[in-house]
């Protein structure tokens, strides 16, 4: 067994930076009295039409299972940066969208937000690695997780979960079978919320 197998490399230095990164986004995030998965729901939602998603789509998204996502709004609709609307087309669906509050929220971090992502990760790269590099993201996420941009017409997933199942059994039987070799994701679930009076006092 070879131990110093490129793959494993590449997987351990991925990892590595992703950890990196969010260690240094943490701080900014917490400062906005969101959790990690808090944020990503928000943001998420300010980043698609109308600034609202179906909540299957937001659970595609996020990863999160259908009670996961359930809490995570719950519980962002108590602290009024998200609501609850209803679908007229399905009686079986909502949306949620980001309140006037929520966008505020959003709006009071983003700044540092940026900087810190372009002082970690963006201004280390010139142009074209950047391009290069998002790409070369997009190419291995469209492979492992094609839903992470349901509802938000990106893709070819803009139909929302049913799109996304015609996503995974399309494209040619090397595509297919590439993506049967890559276990389903078990889903996530939201972590717990950062407490607003420590966050406030620190």
């Amino acid at each position: 067994m070879n131990f110093d197998d490129p793959r494993l490399t590449a997987v351990g230095l991925l990892a590595e930076v992703h950890a990196g990164l969010m260690a240094r986004l943490q701080p900014a995030i917490a400062a906005a009295r969101l959790s990690e998965i808090d944020f990503e729901a928000v943001l998420r939602l300010a980043r698609s039409p109308g600034e609202q998603l179906r909540m299957s789509d937001l659970s595609a998204q996020t990863g999160l299972s259908t009670s996961g996502v359930t809490r995570v709004v719950d519980r962002l609709e108590r602290e009024g940066v998200v609501r609850r609307r209803a679908c007229p087309s399905d009686r079986r669906a909502s949306y949620a969208v980001l309140t006037d509050a929520g966008r505020e929220r959003l709006q009071s971090v983003l700044p540092q937000h940026l900087q810190d992502i372009d002082d970690t990760f963006t201004s280390l790269l010139d142009a074209e690695e950047l391009e290069a590099f998002l790409a070369t993201l997009r190419k291995i996420r469209d492979v492992v997780r094609p839903c992470a941009t349901a509802g938000a017409g990106e893709a070819g997933v803009e139909g929302g979960v049913d799109a996304c199942v015609e996503a995974l059994t399309a494209g040619s039987p090397d595509q297919r079978a590439q993506r049967a070799h890559v276990p389903a994701p078990t889903p996530a679930e939201p972590e717990v919320a950062v407490d607003s009076a420590s966050s406030s006092a620190s």
